[in-house]
């Protein structure tokens, strides 16, 4: 394979000409440049695209930065941002963050040189400190599910989404309501469950009923979690007529907890979850949709018009959220659950920790 050391001895110049010539840098003359292009296709000589890249200070790769990427939300965000950079020519390189001293690592390397030509991280709000790193390196970052307002992010409002479960819920006569989420204090800055939870009381209180200490369950995220959790709730005398689980996967964990109290969705329990993964059709549980897909997708696309010098200015693009209705929530008294609003979607994703 020939050289741009061999390229330069067949066109008789210096491997520095070779280079500009190459690179469109700096003056060549047209007779040089022609001998230079001659001898690269006598060579069939390909520049390396990596190197020269390099060179310009550019590493064609753009960084993903996402926690428990083997969680449903992730994939699905993950799948958004695959299909987003398309054929941009961009290589994806993953870093997952499954602890909060893995965070710190990651984001430290790629606010340094030749790391990655722009960063996407999901899920995980930066400090001031690396958003200043990053500005100081010049290198864009795109937000999803974050929130900081020196990037451009891709956010739902999780308040607005708490509303709209806790609405669902009043408007089919429901004044008992309880919430299990996860717990204050997180390490990694998630707030999604707490907005969520804000939001459920804002809608209660539209109706003047409230969200009493006794009715909110709160711990690690997870399914098991969730179960031990809602064993807690559903084992009282004065047991909630429904529950809102501030992610789908808490939602399931809420229903085998109320299957082993041998109690039946909705008849004796409604029931309503957030995000929508594949599972929360199949076993019909009402939920709050967001686009998990579409958050990926609109990231890299942001990300790209960023690199390209366009539309590179902090803000926030929201997307929009909506109840699905299915069969585990229903009237009080247990009537007959209103109709199925569950259609096929491109942006079922999972649900966000």
């Amino acid at each position: 394979m020939a050289t741009i050391a061999d390229v330069a001895r067949h066109a008789g110049v210096g491997v520095g000409t070779v280079s500009r010539v190459l690179n469109g840098t700096g003056a060549v003359a047209e007779a040089t440049r022609e001998r230079v292009t001659e001898a690269m296709e006598a060579l069939d000589y390909r520049p390396s695209r990596s190197a020269r890249d390099l060179r310009r200070g550019r590493t064609q790769r753009i960084a993903v930065v996402v926690s428990f990427f083997t969680h449903p939300s992730a994939v699905q965000r993950l799948r958004g941002i695959s299909e987003g950079l398309g054929d941009s020519g961009y290589e994806v390189v993953l870093y997952p963050v499954d602890r909060p001293e893995q965070r710190a690592v990651h984001m430290d390397l790629l606010a340094g040189p030749h790391q990655a030509d722009g960063v996407i991280v999901v899920s995980l709000p930066p400090t001031d400190e690396e958003v200043g790193r990053f500005a100081a390196a010049g290198v864009p970052v795109v937000q999803v599910d974050g929130l900081h307002p020196a990037f451009l992010r891709v956010v739902c409002d999780d308040v607005e989404g708490g509303r709209l479960a806790g609405r669902h819920l009043t408007a089919l006569g429901h004044r008992d309501v309880a919430f299990v989420g996860d717990a204050g204090g997180d390490p990694y800055g998630f707030r999604s469950s707490l907005d969520r939870r804000t939001g459920l009381a804002e809608a209660l209180a539209e109706v003047g009923a409230d969200l009493p200490a006794e009715r909110v369950r709160t711990g690690p995220h997870g399914e098991e979690e969730a179960t031990a959790l809602a064993r807690e709730l559903l084992g009282n005398a004065d047991r909630p007529s429904a529950i809102f689980a501030a992610s789908d996967t808490q939602a399931l964990g809420v229903r085998r907890a109320a299957a082993e109290r041998g109690l039946h969705l909705p008849e004796d329990l409604s029931l309503i979850g957030f995000d929508d993964i594949d599972v929360a059709a199949h076993v019909g549980l009402s939920t709050v949709r967001q686009p998990l897909v579409d958050s990926g997708r609109t990231a890299a696309t942001l990300l790209l018009e960023a690199l390209a010098g366009d539309g590179a200015e902090p803000r926030a693009v929201v997307l929009p959220l909506e109840v699905i209705a299915r069969d585990t929530t229903a009237p009080v008294g247990g009537h007959p659950p209103p109709a199925r609003t569950d259609r096929p979607g491109p942006n079922r994703g999972g649900d966000t920790p």
